[in-house]
């Protein structure tokens, strides 16, 4: 963990904006109508390997996928829950609309009913952010999009209402097992059977085996985690390494001799066993966890200087270096690439936007093997990378107009750290090139508000006896 010392006002407000920004564009499709017709396309921001947590997405999980069918907004087209991938892209390419932020959507199936039966009822226009592409080109050339994002109220509080119901729904699952007195379950560990209340199996393999996956009152779908675990040790397979081994005593050893008896933090795969995960819309545990729940009751004002995160590495536009300030990846550029962003900035005056939109359409070509000063194609990375270089394109750009487009407002990379050190063109030098400025990947400058509006803060207040056991 890192102390992050207090920010300035003008780089506090920066933050802000720009959080507010990605919360907005953050989206599914990022993609614009060349490469559709292309078969290019980008159909989601990717994610840097780097910083992947190996697993599913905590989000997806949650939603404990079924047999529902998903059916399209706007025909007959259906699939079933699990494959909803097809279908957004379904409704991308045919139909020009891209659903905002589709992870952090708890109830999928419902909201899509919703959304259904309101576009039956009034056109799309009326709900959704419209988005033309290649603005300034022929008419003929130009496509619109539409986005359905929780910018429109009715969106957000649909997100809400279906957060809060499913936060219900696991609040009593969770009230049931507390006071389940029929459970019964063998010891993951030995052959000992355990009766009665789940607290008696967890408290008995965290002292007798140290292993432990956290206070019971914490835990919900208890049988389904169990077995889950106990599926992955009958198949040889470690809990926290997740390697596999040639028979139970070898992985027993393992497990003894590493010190290995607990979960893996970073699967997923765990998350919706935790009622944690379920607490706030559109946040992890980890968020929700270093949030300190004092400040929910006394409401003292924010520090900045308290905050504690993990940084957010920038990812070099060229090659996989990565550096923790705006300085330094700044330098690797130049330096090992012969390529000045900071120059390029004050050279064309570009506003913090234009900047977004030249970074993503940079990345985007990168990715796609092509040159971004005279757009050829490769058929390797490698091979661009030597022709941008031999060729002296680095710092050649094209005309504006190619990459000053409403799509580079999508993030290539949805965690492209990079886009967080871009600054305004009217901020103070000394501000925005300052070394000791962190990349950081949140703005908590509302952070009380947000508390305040809590969906578990609702909910506690009309919930007597949940909220007296898990006080």
């Amino acid at each position: 963990m890192h102390t992050y010392r207090f920010l300035p006002t003008a780089i506090k407000h920066q933050k802000t904006k720009k959080t507010r920004f990605y919360h907005e564009t953050s989206i599914m499709a990022a993609c614009d109508g060349t490469s559709l017709c292309g078969g290019d396309s980008i159909l989601e921001p990717l994610s840097f390997p780097e910083f992947e947590a190996g697993g599913p997405s905590a989000s997806s999980l949650l939603q404990h996928p079924s047999d529902e069918l998903l059916v399209c907004l706007f025909c007959s087209e259906s699939v079933p829950l699990m494959q909803k991938d097809a279908l957004l892209r379904h409704m991308l390419l045919d139909h020009k609309l891209v659903i905002a932020d589709v992870k952090l959507i708890v109830n999928l199936t419902g909201y899509m009913v919703y959304w259904k039966g309101r576009f039956l009822e009034q056109p799309v226009t009326d709900f959704c952010s419209v988005i033309k592409t290649n603005s300034t080109g022929p008419v003929e050339t130009q496509e619109n999009y539409f986005l359905l994002c929780d910018v429109l109220p009715e969106d957000r509080l649909l997100r809400e209402r279906l957060q809060q119901k499913r936060l219900e729904e696991v609040l009593e699952q969770q009230q049931k097992e507390r006071e389940d007195c029929y459970f019964s379950h063998i010891c993951l560990f030995c052959s000992e059977e355990f009766t009665g209340n789940r607290a008696s199996l967890l408290n008995h393999m965290a002292r007798e085996h140290s292993f432990s996956i956290g206070l019971p009152d914490n835990i919900v779908y208890c049988n389904e985690f169990l077995d889950t675990l106990q599926h992955k040790l009958d198949n040889l397979q470690c809990l926290y390494c997740e390697k596999i081994f040639r028979d139970k005593t070898t992985l027993k050893d393992h497990m003894r001799k590493k010190a290995h008896r607990r979960i893996n933090a970073n699967n997923h795969e765990y998350d919706r066993f935790y009622v944690i995960n379920y607490l706030e819309l559109g946040k992890t545990w980890e968020e929700v966890q270093s949030e300190d729940d004092r400040e929910l009751v006394d409401g003292e004002d924010d520090e900045w200087s308290d905050w504690q995160a993990h940084p957010v590495s920038a990812v070099c536009l060229f090659c996989d270096h990565q550096s923790e300030t705006l300085h330094l990846i700044y330098t690797h550029m130049k330096d090992s690439h012969g390529f000045d962003l900071p120059n390029l900035k004050m050279e064309l005056n570009l506003g913090f936007y234009q900047q977004v939109k030249l970074v993503n359409f940079i990345r985007r070509q990168i990715h796609q093997c092509r040159c971004y000063g005279c757009q050829e194609k490769f058929d390797s990375r490698a091979d661009m990378l030597d022709h941008i270089i031999s060729m002296g394109h680095l710092m050649k750009l094209p005309q504006m107009s190619a990459w000053d487009q409403p799509q580079y407002y999508f993030p290539t990379y949805e965690n492209d750290g990079l886009l967080f050190t871009l600054c305004d063109s009217d901020e103070e030098d000394e501000t925005c090139h300052s070394e000791d400025i962190p990349v950081i990947a949140e703005d908590i400058s509302n952070l009380r508000a947000l508390k305040q509006n809590s969906i578990l803060n609702q909910l506690l207040k009309d919930s007597g006896p949940c909220r007296k056991e898990d006080g």
